[in-house]
């Protein structure tokens, strides 16, 4: 059981929510409760929160924009640190940024674009904030953000921080070695000036290529599994014949069947429920046995 008071007073001003649905903060919609939600809005504020929840054993992570997250339908018992509020942005030198966890990737790439610097072209389409897609290595075929981060600051559960370089984080294919228990609050970026026309360019080449092949106006969180080595998730799961398997409103889309959506009113089990009928009918098939690329937490109901 979270003590409200000393979540409040850990917070110290900063905005506090206690049984908060997660259903209005990740982007499938769906979602029990959290114990408490806590959006800090400096970095000492969040070495303050991870502090308290360390010295009284309650669970905490991260949350950013709820876009790689799949809460379970009973909740998450502890406390979630949004990052959300961290919004430094601001350049360093001819070829650096500067750039706060909470920044959404969209925005970076805006600024960037109007610095005219180059390098974040990939992430046009690609929904989230700056601190989530350092963690998961965000990207795509066309770039990934291990190609540009030069140092990562995080806040360890002891309020202490750590910096690290790029090269020191661990970052492969959608994942990186930073640890579960500390929480990114910062990067440093090095990007390559690039004429802002050019930039433009290459950016509405990849936003039209992902409208193309991927579903919009309805929730979801983008892939669900990683791409096993030599060949596509999609691609086996379609061969499957999957696309436009259904379980109440939760539905393999039609359009790429690596995404799976929330037509309104589905529950987090409905969309585990798919994921297992797709791992069930890909490692039957093929022999392959597909990884999540998003993060799963939280109870039962």
């Amino acid at each position: 059981m979270i003590d409200r008071a000393a979540m409040l007073a850990a917070a110290d001003g900063a905005e506090v929510r206690f049984d908060e649905p997660l259903s209005r903060h990740t982007t499938f919609r769906v979602g029990g409760p959290a114990d408490a939600i806590v959006w800090p809005t400096t970095v000492a504020g969040v070495g303050a929160v991870l502090r308290l929840c360390a010295a009284r054993g309650w669970p905490c992570r991260a949350l950013g924009e709820g876009s790689n997250l799949l809460v379970r339908d009973g909740g998450f018992r502890g406390v979630l640190l949004a990052t959300t509020h961290l919004r430094t942005l601001e350049r360093e030198g001819p070829h650096g940024v500067r750039v706060g966890a909470g920044v959404p990737t969209g925005h970076l790439l805006l600024t960037a674009t109007t610095w005219e610097l180059g390098g974040l072209e990939f992430l046009a389409g690609i929904p989230g904030s700056v601190g989530g897609g350092i963690v998961m290595n965000a990207g795509t075929p066309e770039g990934e953000l291990k190609d540009v981060v030069a140092e990562v600051v995080t806040v360890l559960s002891d309020g202490g921080r750590r910096v690290r370089d790029g090269a020191a984080c661990g970052f492969g294919y959608r994942r990186s070695a930073l640890l579960a228990g500390e929480i990114v609050v910062e990067a440093r970026l090095a990007l390559t000036p690039r004429p802002r026309a050019a930039i433009e360019a290459a950016t509405q080449a990849v936003r039209e290529q992902r409208r193309a092949k991927e579903p919009h106006g309805v929730a979801s969180a983008g892939s669900v599994f990683r791409n096993p080595t030599g060949d596509y998730a999609g691609r086996l799961l379609e061969q499957c014949g999957l696309k436009g398997r259904r379980v109440g409103e939760a539905e393999v889309s039609p359009v790429h069947a690596n995404w799976i959506v929330n037509h309104g009113h589905a529950r987090a089990a409905d969309i585990l429920q798919l994921i297992e009928a797709c791992r069930e009918a890909v490692a039957v098939r093929f022999g392959v046995t597909l990884e999540l690329e998003i993060k799963v937490v939280g109870e039962e109901p």
